[in-house]
């Protein structure tokens, strides 16, 4: 019978966290040799490498950090029962979301913070890109990932979410829009076609390393484009779209507050696409009580569009 304790656990995250055997030693009040003897054992009961040795330090290996993902949710269910039964002190939340640059989910993240964060409470929202948003939810850094697939990217991304041991839940299907100043040339049209975006500059999200056609964050993405500018910002976008007419193409999907005072609006884009908008969770995690709560914000939200 394998056996994991959670000192065993703690130790692994406090090497993690550090980078090093040494640093972790100290913060944990114990002997190098000590916790170096502890992961062996643990590494060898798994029958897995947790770490390896490089020049920077200790490093996790792919292994390594799926194990990191499944020990940091025990231990932090495991905080939130001592807290709330063993110590006298209320027990302080935990929820962690990655998403693309929607404000719909920062807006749904506020909703469940004023309604269900309590007295107490550490939560995480990540604006990023799309590989990261994916290995974020496999690897249990966080327990909901926000993304859209199109016909374009659904069987790439598809692949890789099971691949991941995920699974990919439709929100909603949205008619694609672009956002624009209010001051754009293009401002006054009810409907807009590609060919008359061609002589202002296109916006996007970049994506890093991961900078594959299949992981844009807009559709369409394969689109010869005469300007383009990439952006990692959410903020700074709209400063692109007042300064330089620039456009970007999304949902048209947004909170009501979301672009007022920014002088910015929504125009549907003439084309023959759809984006379905969904959640990726783990098929092997249960969604806990503020997952279940922040998906059931966003279907409201969705439900009133």
């Amino acid at each position: 019978m394998i056996i994991i304790t959670l000192q065993q656990l703690k130790y692994v995250l406090a090497v993690a966290d550090k980078g090093s055997i040494n640093e972790a030693a100290k913060s944990l009040l114990i002997s190098q040799p000590s916790l170096s003897n502890s992961i062996k054992e643990l590494e060898q009961e798994l029958k897995i490498t947790i770490f390896v040795r490089t020049n920077r330090g200790m490093t996790l290996t792919n292994e390594g950090y799926e194990f990191i993902g499944y020990a940091r949710q025990v231990i932090q269910q495991y905080e939130m029962l001592e807290e709330k039964y063993i110590g006298n002190k209320s027990s302080k939340q935990h929820f962690c979301i990655s998403t693309q640059h929607y404000g719909f989910a920062a807006n749904a993240f506020i909703s469940l913070v004023q309604k269900f964060g309590g007295d107490q409470y550490e939560f995480t929202i990540r604006e990023t890109k799309t590989f990261e948003i994916i290995d974020d939810v496999k690897n249990l850094r966080s327990e909901l990932g926000i993304i859209y697939l199109s016909n374009y990217n659904k069987t790439v991304l598809q692949k890789l979410i099971r691949e991941s041991n995920l699974k990919f839940v439709s929100l909603i299907e949205a008619k694609p829009h672009i956002f624009i100043s209010e001051n754009h040339p293009l401002a006054n049209k009810k409907l807009v076609s590609l060919e008359d975006l061609d002589e202002y500059p296109c916006l996007s999200f970049e994506q890093g390393v991961y900078n594959s056609f299949y992981f844009s964050e807009e559709i369409l993405s394969t689109r010869s484009v005469k300007k383009s500018i990439k952006i990692s910002d959410r903020a700074a976008i709209f400063d692109f779209m007042v300064g330089l007419n620039g456009y970007t193409i999304s949902s048209g999907i947004y909170p009501s507050y979301f672009l007022n005072g920014r002088n910015i609006i929504s125009i549907p884009l003439d084309v023959d696409e759809v984006i379905n908008i969904g959640i990726i969770m783990h098929k092997d995690i249960t969604l806990s009580h503020l997952g279940q709560l922040y998906l059931e914000i966003l279907k409201s939200f969705f439900n009133n569009k």
